[in-house]
């Protein structure tokens, strides 16, 4: 084979004779291409000898299988990403107020900023400190949803589905975080999220009920706590433990921010609940409370989320730097609930719905529908038998079989008005007062687009012990109302013998969504202290149960 130019290497081998040496040539083609290849001489002679053409076909062959394999791998490796949930990218400029990427070409929409002062904030790297136009609206009482889809609400322009923004969070189950779930003590079972596992996976959740300030006066809040342990311990989710809070008041923030600092260990908290349960509030009240000792907590607060009364403020995960240790603290969308009632009213009437004042319990029957019960020539009373009970627009009790002394107390917020009327006259009484003395719905447009109270659940309950409620029944993103087979004030005023177990019959009527929870009685206001009882535990109960603090 003649000699080309190729790169020599020079290597000594020894020879039979060790006293004479020599050095033998040796030399390595270099690669060379396939025209090279194919034009360069065959390895050999004679017909074996392999053709260009077949030289060119078994390369062509190679090459197309090489392409399979690639595009193969390809596939299998997109399919893995695909499967893999997206996390939101912390590199986009968002508002700080509610999360929502700054733009500046729809003004209606979240995140909408003018382009000037965009251009002057981004030159100057402050892009960070932008308030969106939505936000400025909002923190002055407006109320703009922009929240669509299952669990959305109605009115005015949707931007975000509430699917979307549950899709924001499940990053969440793949991270390592601690979790501050928030619960809203006034519609505990509306807004618990019982399959918040979904979205935390396995991280360490801390359980805070916020807006305690609401309940009624004279509550002993460790019967409170201890019922709240209870009901979680049914709902078999474990927390680390468990603490009662108000963000009006502080009262009970200073012992989350000792939890959080003993748990965190250096991971990122995310604050997380159900819309409209308090996030921001509480996020505020946690900066406040640690911006005494806290240098970086103190800077933190004066970019803090926006609260408003407006279900959905939160469009995207806002990041605070609030720990000195290392460590992110974060607000989060909330997660919307198709069941409450929420999702049904106009966002006009949203506010309606959030108790502004500490909880008065209402009683009926009052004094005026007892006395106008009773048989001429008799002191029989029926009671609330054969009566309907209307809370606002929203909600519709028919009274079907009760003991004459039974009453029904109502926890919500005090603008929805609560109205008696028999129930062979309820149908027409809804019809004609729906959005008069009925409200919400309120507005003519909102009357007419009105469903009415589609779904309806008749309730059996039954009583053992007369000297406490026999139960609550509880109206998702509402409030509650509790069961007395015999009123108080009826023990107190007329003591004689009377039944000491039995049954009840009511039909509760609500929009076809709303979900209705039938629950052991709240215990509130002085009377609860009086009646509850504290169940005896076993040691292995006492060593998992998990501690509340207030």
């Amino acid at each position: 084979m003649a000699l080309k130019t190729l790169s020599t290497f020079l290597t000594p081998l020894p020879l039979q004779n060790p006293k004479s040496r020599t050095l033998i040539l040796f030399q390595f083609p270099k690669s060379r291409s396939l025209k090279a290849r194919l034009s360069a001489e065959p390895d050999g002679t004679g017909a074996a000898a392999p053709s260009p053409g077949e030289r060119f076909l078994e390369h062509h062959h190679v090459a197309e299988a090489a392409k399979l394999i690639i595009k193969e791998n390809k596939k299998n490796r997109n399919k893995k990403n695909k499967d893999k949930p997206l996390k939101a990218s912390r590199n986009v400029a968002s508002c700080y107020g509610c999360g929502a990427p700054l733009q500046t070409s729809d003004e209606e929409a979240p995140g909408y900023v003018n382009l000037e002062t965009y251009e002057l904030k981004k030159k100057h790297r402050q892009l960070r400190t932008v308030l969106c136009g939505r936000c400025r609206l909002l923190s002055h009482g407006k109320m703009i949803t922009a929240v669509g889809g299952h669990g959305g609400y109605n009115g005015g322009r949707l931007f975000v589905t509430a699917e979307e923004l549950r899709e924001k969070l499940s990053h969440l189950r793949h991270e390592k975080a601690l979790i501050v779930k928030l619960v809203d003590i006034v519609d505990f079972n509306g807004s618990f999220l019982s399959r918040v596992r979904d979205l935390a996976g396995a991280n360490p959740i801390i359980l805070v009920v916020t807006k305690i300030d609401l309940l009624p006066r004279d509550t002993d809040l460790n019967c409170v706590g201890d019922w709240i342990v209870e009901a979680i311990t049914r709902k078999k989710l474990n927390v680390l433990s468990v603490h009662l809070t108000s963000s009006k008041s502080l009262v009970g923030v200073t012992g989350v921010i000792s939890e959080i600092q003993k748990e965190k260990k250096g991971r990122d908290v995310y604050i997380l609940g159900s819309a409209n349960v308090g996030k921001s509030a509480f996020i505020n009240a946690l900066l406040k409370t640690m911006a005494i000792n806290d240098p970086v907590a103190a800077s933190a607060q004066k970019y803090k989320p926006i609260q408003s009364a407006v279900p959905g403020t939160t469009l995207g995960p806002i990041p605070i730097n609030a720990f000195l240790g290392g460590g992110k603290l974060y607000d989060t969308p909330g997660v919307h609930l198709h069941h409450r009632q929420t999702a049904v009213v106009h966002s006009e009437d949203l506010p309606s719905l959030a108790p502004q004042s500490r909880l008065r319990g209402q009683s009926f029957p009052s004094f005026q529908v007892r006395s106008d019960n009773v048989e001429e020539g008799s002191s029989k009373v029926n009671g609330l038998n054969a009566f309907s009970i209307f809370w606002g627009g929203l909600v519709r009790i028919d009274v079907l079989k009760v003991l004459p002394e039974t009453s029904l107390t109502f926890y919500g917020p005090n603008r929805l008005p609560i109205h008696v009327v028999p129930t062979e006259a309820a149908d027409e009484f809804y019809q004609k007062e729906l959005g008069v003395l009925l409200t919400p719905p309120s507005g003519k447009e909102n009357v007419e687009n009105w469903k009415g109270l589609d779904s309806q659940r008749k309730l059996q309950i039954k009583f053992e012990d007369v000297a406490r409620p026999a139960c609550d029944v509880a109206i998702s993103g509402l409030g509650w109302f509790s069961v007395d087979p015999i009123s108080r004030s009826f023990k107190i005023s007329e003591p004689k013998q009377i039944e000491t177990a039995g049954e009840l019959l009511l039909s509760v009527h609500v929009p076809k969504p709303v979900e209705i929870f039938v629950r052991s009685p709240l215990p509130v206001g002085k009377a609860g202290a009086e009646w509850y009882h504290y169940r005896d535990l076993t040691e292995k109960e006492e060593a998992i149960r998990p501690k509340w603090y207030f």
